[in-house]
């Protein structure tokens, strides 16, 4: 009965603070509002479920009773309707936040990312279902996982935004003008999104959750204006103020320019976060020194893409020696290591830097990145080649450039094809599943003495991280052998004269 899983989804906002038990009787109101219903039971006795589980009860109602077409998009749409209906009104949160921070940063953030979960804005559900395994690679154990967080798309919606007419509001996802959104076919619904303002190099900037939580406490720090993302001095500063005001969270931001930049260039925004990555754990390979700059500990980081470390309390400092490389950068061109600054008026040279603290010191790495394409490789020279494409063809962004594969979702139906087709001696080349990994497989299969049912997805799982590993020093500028890391130390010591 409907008006069970009513009182079980109002119980559930009481239970985790998004509503007063004085608010019980309104709230209900509002739910009874969004399913056209006049009235409820409340002498009817009270569901069971997780949360997920009694709005999936709900949308079926609404889908049966013709509320909403039963696809994942209009689901979607209206059960984050319904968690509007329970969630905090923004001064709310923004209120209990500040107070929290008043006491602690981490107290503040801890409030907001349960907040996150128990409106639904982060579906847990769904995030429980990526797959997640490391791989201890050359560079230290590395993050592999299988994005499953992301629903697929739906046919439906996918029609019905054709005939749709077209929107400029908000202007993008990372917009502020999201906060409350209602949502529509081709845009999420955020009644149950709320955001929190925070001041970084005098601007209104702000604070969210990303929704689909790739690492412990995922978060996205956005503009408050929607202008594009630029690596420059001010990013540097902005990214080393922020962890100055959230010492417990690391921040980054993708590169500025497409192929090795993020999904959204239109909108500055950066990613930070709760979460040690592999990059943070690699130790410095080489010391190293900028004129001008002694109170300044630099070192090359090893890793397989090539970074540079800098270190200090002073972040006005580190700011200033990372405009220095990052301008120097910009301009770099090493035919010899096939680094191009620009090819007719396009710029190649760009940065992905990442800031944290160690104590009281503050970090910066600095992520050499180049996007030239040729013929060979019409998807960027420093980018996955065309034989690791059957893992990963997809740009390599800041998450993964610390060391956290984000692989596709098809993955997960391809590799247990391939684990089926090792296992029974199938021919590899039979199925478009494993057609694609076959190449891959009949390299790696004799290297071991013994595959069966119970190794087979383990040896699966450390193949894939080698593969990853590859990836990253694919995304390299300077190679990993003697002659690439001479080609490091040049553009190191242009730097000085500069």
């Amino acid at each position: 009965m409907i008006d069970s899983y009513i009182k079980a989804l109002i119980s559930n906002a009481v239970a985790h603070g998004l509503i007063e038990e004085t608010d019980r009787v309104y709230c209900t109101n509002s739910i009874l509002y969004l399913l056209k219903k006049d009235s409820i039971d409340f002498s009817c006795p009270e569901a069971k479920g997780e949360l997920h589980e009694l709005l999936d009860k709900i949308c079926d109602y609404a889908a049966e009773n013709g509320l909403i077409e039963d696809s994942i998009t209009y689901r979607d749409l209206f059960d984050t309707a319904l968690m509007g209906a329970l969630t905090p009104r923004p001064s709310q949160v923004i209120e209990k936040f500040s107070s929290l921070y008043a006491e602690s940063p981490e107290k503040a953030t801890d409030y907001y990312y349960a907040l996150s979960g128990d409106t639904n804005y982060i579906r847990r559900d769904r995030i429980a279902k990526i797959l997640k395994w490391q791989y201890d690679s050359n560079y230290g154990t590395i993050d592999i996982t299988v994005n499953l967080s992301k629903p697929e798309k739906d046919p439906k919606a996918i029609a019905a935004a054709k005939n749709a007419p077209q929107s400029g509001y908000p202007k993008c996802q990372l917009c502020r003008e999201c906060e409350g959104y209602a949502g529509r076919v081709d845009f999420p619904a955020r009644q149950n999104h709320r955001i929190i303002p925070i001041t970084i190099n005098n601007s209104n900037w702000f604070m969210q959750y990303s929704p689909y939580v790739y690492y412990n406490e995922h978060c996205i720090v956005f503009n408050g204006s929607h202008t594009p993302m630029k690596i420059d001095k001010s990013a540097f500063s902005k990214l080393l103020e922020f962890v100055g005001l959230f010492p417990h969270y690391f921040i980054g931001s993708n590169a500025d320019l497409p192929i090795v930049g993020g999904s959204i260039l239109s909108h500055e925004h950066f990613q930070g976060g709760r979460y040690e990555f592999a990059m943070e754990r690699a130790p410095i390979e080489k010391e190293i020194e900028f004129k001008g700059f002694n109170d300044i500990k630099a070192g090359i980081v090893k890793w397989p893409m090539s970074t540079i470390r800098l270190q200090s309390e002073s972040p006005e400092r580190l700011a200033e020696l990372a405009d220095k490389i990052l301008t120097a950068w910009r301009s770099y061109t090493d035919e010899s290591a096939y680094i191009f600054a620009e090819t007719d008026g396009t710029p190649h040279n760009t940065i992905t830097p990442i800031a944290r603290r160690r104590g009281d010191a503050y970090e910066l790495d600095l992520v050499l990145r180049n996007n030239i394409t040729t013929e060979e490789h019409p998807l960027g020279v420093y980018h996955p080649h065309a034989e690791l494409h059957h893992i990963k063809k997809e740009n390599i962004g800041l998450i993964e450039v610390m060391g956290l594969a984000v692989l596709p979702p098809r993955l997960k139906t391809e590799l247990e094809a391939l684990a089926d087709a090792i296992v029974g001696g199938k021919d590899l080349r039979a199925s478009e599943e494993t057609a694609k990994h076959a190449d891959w497989a009949e390299k790696f299969i004799p290297e071991y003495s013994e595959i069966n049912s119970e190794n087979v997805m383990d040896i699966l799982k450390a193949e894939v991280g080698k593969v990853f590993a590859t990836v990253l020093e694919h995304a390299g500028v300077f190679k990993r052998d003697s002659e690439g890391m001479k080609a490091f130390e040049r553009f190191i010591n242009s730097v000085e004269t500069r």
